[in-house]
């Protein structure tokens, strides 16, 4: 492969964003002195380059690895956090690498695994088949024919949180309507009918006679003739408005015994 020096540099050192970067040791052999010493370098990967620099700031690149045809692998070495780039063909160089701890080699394995093309064209690939995938359910949805509406809307009619509040019914006791601390009851509010199954309204409490009226059933002379009636008509049946006409009878009352405490007390 031949590649042009300086297009290779000045994409090693464009703004062009990098996929992963940090120091690396790279081992170096030494044949003639039957050794082997590790370089600390700036390494930079970009795509399915791996440009290696002298120091950080360094402004051209060492050397270049192109990752393709090859395999990243932990591999045995004397230094720890180590692995190596493997190329398929038998004459060709091997670059181990050292890293400087677990989280940063398990960085740079991951990263240099991603880089090559081939790995690219299985993703590719496989993002391929599962557009196709999802185009021909897409496809069977459409030629499914579709529920009616009225199915979505016995879905929401059965749903007790959607349903409208009903008014609760006013309750019996010994034949007359009850009161909730809730306020009123209007008189419009029914009650089962259990003998014709129709509904009806409650009965309105009866009129009370006067427990201080005479034998013959006359009126007491402090009550009036309009305090006999009940105030409440029928369409307004309300707790309040009865505890004020009982409350005039019982004020009647009161006055009358303490005249008759006077009388017999001068």
């Amino acid at each position: 492969m031949k590649l042009n020096e300086r297009s290779v540099a000045h994409y090693a050192t464009c703004d062009s964003p990098a996929d992963h970067t940090g120091f690396l040791r790279k081992r170096v052999e030494r044949h003639h002195h039957h050794g082997t010493s590790y370089q600390r370098r700036w390494f930079v990967l970009k795509g399915n380059l791996l440009f290696y620099f002298e120091e950080r700031e360094s402004r051209e690149p060492m050397g270049l690895v192109v990752l393709e045809g090859c395999t990243v692998e932990l591999c045995e070495a004397a230094e720890e956090f180590a692995f190596a780039i493997r190329f398929d063909d038998a004459g060709a160089r091997a670059y181990v690498l050292v890293a400087d701890g677990q989280a940063a080699m398990e960085a740079w394995v991951k990263a240099l695994s991603r880089a090559s093309f081939d790995y690219m064209r299985l993703v590719v690939r496989e993002l391929e088949k599962q557009l196709e995938e999802a185009c021909k359910s897409l496809a069977a949805c459409r030629k499914s024919p579709r529920r009616s509406s009225s199915s979505g809307r016995k879905r929401h009619l059965s749903n007790p949180a959607l349903q409208p509040l009903q008014e609760k019914p006013t309750t019996l006791e010994n034949g007359y309507s009850t009161w909730s601390s809730g306020g009123c009851v209007t008189g419009g509010a029914t009650s089962p009918d259990h003998d014709g199954g129709q509904t009806k309204p409650p009965p309105l409490p009866p009129r009370r006679r006067s427990a201080a009226s005479s034998a013959t059933g006359s009126p007491s002379p402090g009550l009036s003739p309009a305090m006999l009636e009940s105030p409440v008509p029928p369409e307004t049946i309300c707790f309040s408005k009865l505890h004020n006409w009982y409350g005039q009878e019982i004020a009647v009352l009161r006055r009358e015994w303490q005249e008759r405490q006077k009388r017999g007390h001068p």
